[in-house]
C-alpha cells in the first residue's frame, strides 16, 4: 500500500509505503466500540462518595421519648428521612476499570487506523518538525492540508517535535500525541489524522502483525479449500422464448 506525502505547503512531494496489516484491514466496528467504552470507563476516577447514617456527625441522642408525644418515633436526627441525615444506597469510591484481551485491543487500534485511510481521513506530512514554534505557522500548515473540522497530529516523540507542540497549543480542535499513544478515543474523536512521516515506522513497529501471523495456518487453508469445494456452481438458464 502507498499513500501520498505532503509537505508543509500542502503539495504532494512523494509517496510512502504502508503496512497492510495496520492500515489495510477491514475495520471491526464492534471491537472498536468495546475498546472505546473500555477506555472511557478506565478514565473514570471513581472518587464520588456519600455519607451513610453511621458517618454523619451528630445524632447520638434520641430526639424525643418513644411514646406520649403524639409524634412519630425517631431514634436519631441523622436517619435518612431527616434533612442532613445519611444517604441510603448512595455512591461510594470504586474502580470502573474494564479488562479486554490483548488481541482485541490491538485489533481495535488497527481498525481505527484502517478506517482513517479508507475514509480518506489520513494525511502524511514531512518536514513538520522544522516549522516555527508559533501558532500562526501551524495555522498556515493546516490550512494548506486537506480540510478538516478537527485534527489529530501524530508525532514520533516529544523530543524531536517540540516545535509542533508549541505551535499547536493555542489551536482549538487540534491535538498532538506521540505515536506510542495512539488510541481509539482520539482516533474516533478527531476528523482527520495528520501523521508525520517519521511516525509511521513507530506506529507500524507497535501494531503490525508479526511475520508468522501474516500467512494463514495450514488448518485454515484446508478449511477454506473445503468450503470452496462444497460450493455448487449456479447454472445459467436462458430466458424462455415466447411462442
Amino acid at each position: 500500500m502507498q499513500i501520498d506525502v505532503y509537505d508543509t505547503a500542502g503539495q504532494v512531494v512523494a509517496q510512502t509505503d504502508l503496512d497492510e496489516t495496520v492500515w489495510g484491514i477491514e475495520p471491526h466496528i464492534s471491537v472498536m466500540h468495546q475498546a472505546l467504552l473500555r477506555q472511557q470507563a478506565n478514565a473514570r476516577k471513581g472518587t464520588h462518595n456519600t455519607l451513610t447514617r453511621g458517618e454523619v456527625s451528630g445524632g447520638g441522642r434520641k430526639p424525643w421519648r418513644q411514646k406520649g408525644t403524639g409524634r412519630a418515633r425517631q431514634g436519631s436526627i441523622r436517619s435518612p428521612q431527616w434533612k442532613g441525615g445519611g444517604v441510603v444506597w448512595g455512591p461510594h469510591p470504586r474502580s470502573y476499570e474494564q479488562d479486554m484481551p490483548r488481541q482485541m485491543r490491538r485489533l481495535a487500534i488497527r481498525s481505527v487506523l484502517s478506517a482513517k485511510l479508507r475514509d480518506d481521513r489520513l494525511t502524511v506530512v514531512q518536514g513538520l518538525a522544522a516549522i516555527e514554534p508559533r501558532t500562526k505557522s501551524m495555522k498556515s500548515v493546516l490550512a494548506a492540508l486537506p480540510e478538516a473540522r478537527s485534527v489529530l497530529i501524530v508525532v514520533p516523540d516529544k523530543a524531536s517535535s517540540d516545535a509542533v507542540y508549541k505551535a499547536s497549543g493555542n489551536l482549538l480542535d487540534v491535538e498532538v500525541i506521540t505515536a506510542g499513544m495512539v488510541n481509539v478515543r482520539d482516533g474516533l474523536k478527531y476528523d482527520r489524522m495528520v501523521v508525520m512521516q517519521e511516525a509511521i515506522p513507530v506506529i507500524e513497529g507497535l501494531w503490525a502483525l508479526p511475520e508468522e501471523k501474516r500467512t494463514p495456518s495450514p488448518f485454515k487453508l484446508a478449511r477454506l479449500a473445503g468450503l470452496a469445494a462444497n460450493q455448487q456452481p449456479v447454472a445459467a438458464t436462458a430466458p424462455a422464448q415466447e411462442a
